[in-house]
């Protein structure tokens, strides 16, 4: 079992590489629509998450390992109250910086990303949330995490330790489990933990480089909406972003 898993682990994220060398990951992904498998975080404090499978149905899972390979600030502003499908908000951020509709302008200034803009006085009006890119070992194209507002602050926290240690997320493999966590009104969601399970070797980081940075290209023509999609019997909690079903 050991030797085993040592091969598992010196084969690690080649994977990548030896695609890239053999078939042209970049060049057959060139001029296609952004579009990635996407994985759920459950509604109501649960503990797996839904992780697209081999067969086409989702799986659940307890935990996803994988290279980050790059992740983006997301905010979305309705101003009607969201009540599911996958219209588009009226006003949209891919960098949490610049808002594209009504009202548009400085995310920073907006009056509705401020505490206590959101439904009933708490949270915001606007949704933050984070999309996170996720290649897991023996796969070539990553997976699409969004993490909703109640789990932004524990990635914060992990991104500003490794940057403390000098170190970036797509130079090694992250462990991301679920907790329960309840909010200030009461509500129970599902907060994502995450952890540092090693660092990739040098081979692995030169492999995974060119998808970093094409991922990073392909991330700014995602649409702000795919997030809403299938989402006809559920709407957005606007404290926590997270997304419950209508009662």
């Amino acid at each position: 079992m050991k030797n085993k898993e040592l091969m598992g682990q010196e084969r690690g994220y080649l994977a990548v590489a030896e695609f890239n060398a053999h078939n042209g990951l970049i060049e057959e992904l060139d001029g296609l629509t952004s579009t990635f498998d996407k994985i759920k975080i459950p509604a109501g404090g649960g503990l797996t998450f839904e992780v697209p499978g081999d067969n086409g149905e989702s799986e659940a899972a307890k935990e996803i390992e994988g290279v980050i390979l790059y992740h983006h600030a997301l905010n979305s502003y309705y101003k009607d109250k969201y009540t599911g499908g996958s219209n588009p908000p009226d006003c949209g951020s891919l960098d949490g910086k610049a808002g594209e509709g009504n009202p548009g302008g400085r995310c920073i200034n907006c009056p509705y990303n401020q505490f206590g803009t959101g439904e009933n006085g708490s949270g915001k009006a606007c949704k933050n949330k984070r999309r996170i890119f996720i290649l897991r070992e023996g796969e070539v194209f990553p997976i699409l995490l969004t993490l909703p507002t109640g789990s932004l602050k524990g990635f914060t926290a992990f991104i500003r330790r490794l940057v403390t240690k000098g170190k970036r997320c797509h130079t090694l493999v992250t462990k991301i489990s679920l907790k329960k966590a309840v909010s200030s009104r009461g509500i129970q969601f599902s907060q994502a933990v995450f952890r540092v399970l090693r660092d990739l070797n040098g081979e692995e980081i030169q492999a995974v480089m060119p998808l970093v940075n094409h991922v990073r290209e392909m991330s700014k023509n995602i649409a702000l909406d795919i997030d809403a999609e299938n989402c006809d019997n559920y709407t957005v909690d606007k404290e926590t972003g997270e997304i419950v079903p209508l009662v």
